[in-house]
């Protein structure tokens, strides 16, 4: 091959969220941080021009990751040897001085473009960083969603550019002001959602020369690219069990890509190494939370499942009956993405609960009529947010049965207590936080438009009501009733 065209392998994770242990699945082991690293070494040391980066969220997710706050995940990451990583929402989870310190811990570079202290104007990450692989320049910008700033909304010195109009100026900016170095290939590390990439992708500029989003945050899995305005878009699903592979060929005179072959590789005992090293870290944080959490806190009856956070789930009215039950409330809304795992019991211990819903948070009382909660619910279910983009979606406690028809685009049945819930009844509701700090955001009315107008805390940590109900329940268990349907 002539020196205008050079290899590049590139490969890619993203929402990690402490995914590192492996699971049995088709008689052989799948996923794991210690494979995962297996992979990566491999490919590196056979392949010439390899680079590993990874597209937010490394954070939130696991008992090692939340009781050491981040830091045992960035002694992993270390480990890993990530090239380059983009911030994503949840690396900000643990507040924003503690990511700070986070960074100084990392052996790797952390791309951001978007945060930023407002007066004076400074940036909190790099925007941006330049790789030189084989001659080559690789610039690699870091763009975040912004559920980032939801998270930080309280801090009036903090500011962000959150809208993909924003974001793809701040590309333009960036890019501009690097026509002076001879960049052969540019990569936005996103962590806005593929809905979202692909319109940020629509509006940049092609003399910006971006060739490639790199993306997360939707976890999203893809069979191929995704192109649009001659940039490719990819993502590679949610933690460990697999990673994004490129090997591409750059075009060095036009810095662009000239041939490209992708493939969403499987981590599994079959086809990947272990990396005995990282298990023998992994094994040292795992002791020490089994030795504090593997109190067994009750039994279910079975399995209980919570596959897709858009739709009514078994995990999901459990959490949310158990809650409604405690707080003694007519209606507890609990957010699906609260809910970290696609599968809990038969046995329960503290430490599955803490994996399950990791967020210990405040819940606040609202008084909401009816008509609100029609109009919130509504809100919830609009045609963007089940069409796939990233949004916000509800569990909901018994008693409430809600029918959506999309064609009519409105709710057909809205039963509370087995019958048509009225306008003007209130209901006493709880929601998580994040939530309320976010109600217009998320619901689509301003909260001071409440029967009340404000919230009051009911309590102080979701953990403590939680621990304590199943602490007491005996063989708990859960179905899809019906509670929300979408026809």
């Amino acid at each position: 091959m002539s020196e205008r065209y050079k290899n590049l392998t590139i490969l890619h994770s993203n929402d990690l969220h402490g995914d590192f242990l492996s699971g049995q699945e088709d008689e052989a082991l799948r996923g794991g941080i210690s494979m995962l690293s297996g992979y990566v070494s491999q490919v590196k040391e056979n392949t010439p021009n390899a680079i590993y980066c990874i597209a937010g969220d490394m954070l939130q997710g696991s008992l090692i990751d939340s009781e050491f706050k981040g830091i045992s995940t960035i002694e992993i990451m270390n480990l890993l040897g990530p090239d380059i990583v983009s911030l994503g929402n949840h690396e900000i989870d643990y507040g924003l001085a503690h990511l700070l310190f986070l960074e100084r811990c990392a052996k790797f570079p952390i791309v951001n473009a978007n945060l930023f202290i407002k007066n004076p104007y400074t940036r909190l990450f790099d925007s941006h960083k330049i790789l030189e692989i084989d001659g080559m320049k690789v610039l690699f910008i870091g763009i975040v969603t912004q559920e980032v700033m939801h998270s930080i909304r309280q801090d009036n010195l903090l500011g962000g550019l959150v809208d993909v109009e924003d974001a793809a100026r701040e590309v333009g900016r960036i890019c501009n002001a690097y026509k002076t170095v001879d960049i052969d290939f540019t990569i936005l590390l996103t962590h806005i959602g593929f809905e979202e990439d692909k319109r940020l992708a629509a509006l940049l500029d092609p003399v910006w020369g971006v060739d490639l989003i790199i993306g997360g945050h939707s976890h999203t899995e893809l069979e191929q690219p995704e192109k649009i305005n001659n940039i490719l878009i990819v993502q590679a699903g949610v933690g460990t069990k697999q990673i994004g592979h490129f090997d591409i060929v750059i075009d060095t005179d036009r810095n662009a890509v000239h041939s490209y072959d992708w493939q969403l590789v499987p981590i599994d005992s079959k086809h990947c190494p272990r990396d005995l090293q990282m298990e023998h870290t992994l094994e040292r944080f795992q002791r020490q939370v089994d030795e504090k959490y593997d109190r067994i806190l009750c039994k279910f009856l079975r399995p209980l499942t919570h596959p897709d956070r858009y739709r009514e789930t078994e995990l999901g009215n459990l959490m949310s009956d158990a809650l409604k039950d405690c707080l003694g409330i007519d209606l507890m809304l609990c957010a699906s993405g609260s809910i970290r795992k696609t599968q809990a019991g038969p046995v329960f211990t503290q430490g599955d609960l803490l994996e399950l819903m990791p967020f210990d948070e405040r819940l606040f009382l609202i008084k909401v009529t009816g008509e609100q909660l029609r109009r919130m619910l509504t809100y919830m279910v609009r045609d963007e947010i089940l069409d796939g983009a990233h949004g916000e979606f509800y569990q909901f406690s018994r008693d409430l049965n809600v029918t959506y028809d999309r064609t009519q685009q409105r709710i057909v049945r809205f039963d509370y207590a087995g019958q048509p819930l009225p306008d003007d009844q209130v209901l006493r509701v709880v929601l998580q936080g994040y939530h309320y700090k976010n109600f217009e955001t998320f619901f689509g009315l301003p909260l001071d438009s409440l029967a009340d107008g404000k919230g009051v805390v009911v309590a102080t940590s979701q953990m403590d009501v939680l621990e304590e109900h199943f602490n007491r329940a005996h063989q708990p268990c859960a179905a899809v009733e019906g509670r929300l349907v979408i026809l």
